[in-house]
């Protein structure tokens, strides 16, 4: 929670991947605060619903059509956002996906690039898109979606996945370090599974020796990580940029 009452108020959100999981559990809890939330996500007829339900739930909504692998579409989004709400404070660039499941030997070149072109190039292009608005208005806190994976490297499954992820941490690092002076925070979050619509790819055996590795015992509420992506924009936590924050039940290491 921030320290200042009703510190999300009227500020905005800008988030990729709001029609489903983590984005659209992010997508509520800021509207909780009376948030404005950027719904922008690929599938817009599910954005729209997202973004109708912020308007229910004390925030407002605008659902944008952004597919982050090109960057045209995420400078649209962005500008279209601005010129609705007047302002971006807040970035949560979270689109991703493993895209499939794959063995190391079996990584064909049009699966590595798409691993990439998503979960590297679409955070890439979203913080190029709203850092000159950030650096104009005088600071601003962006938050990208890494993995645990990027720890344990995917072996046997997901490489292509975790290696994009581990390009998420350290490109947040980088952001974070160069704009730290002017007032942008960059951090990062690494989930262990979670329970969303991203496993629908995972074999049941895979499902289950992954929710095995953790020790608490279940993959991640959806909620559970959007509580964290809030805290982390609030202002009681001024000191935390260019890490990445591990929520992983305990497990992800092994």
């Amino acid at each position: 929670m921030p320290k200042t009452p009703d510190f999300f108020a009227r500020k905005t959100l800008f988030l990729t991947g709001a029609a489903s999981g983590i984005g659209e559990a992010t997508a509520y809890i800021f509207a909780r605060e009376g948030a404005n939330v950027i719904c922008a996500d690929i599938d817009i007829e599910g954005a729209k619903r997202v973004s109708h339900e912020v308007n229910q739930r004390g925030g407002k909504g605008l659902a944008i059509s952004c597919d982050v692998t090109e960057r045209a579409k995420v400078e649209a989004a962005v500008a279209a956002g601005v010129k609705h709400f007047g302002n971006i404070d807040f970035q949560f660039n979270n689109a991703g996906s493993a895209i499939k499941r794959s063995k190391f030997l079996d990584i064909d070149d049009d699966l590595f690039e798409k691993a990439y072109d998503l979960n590297v190039k679409g955070v890439f292009y979203g913080m190029q898109a709203v850092l000159p608005h950030m650096l104009e208005r005088g600071g601003g806190v962006i938050v990208n979606t890494a993995s645990m994976s990027y720890i344990r490297g995917g072996g046997g499954h997901s490489i292509h996945y975790a290696s994009a992820k581990g390009a998420v941490v350290t490109m947040t690092m980088g952001v974070a370090r160069e704009f730290v002076k002017e007032n942008i925070r960059c951090v990062s979050i690494s989930p262990a599974a979670a329970d969303t619509h991203f496993q629908d790819i995972s074999s049941n055996d895979l499902k289950e020796s992954m929710t095995n590795d953790i020790p608490i015992g279940r993959m991640a509420d959806p909620e559970e990580i959007a509580e964290v992506v809030q805290f982390l924009c609030s202002d009681a936590c001024p000191y935390i940029t260019a890490d990445t924050i591990k929520i992983s039940g305990g497990g992800g290491f092994r």
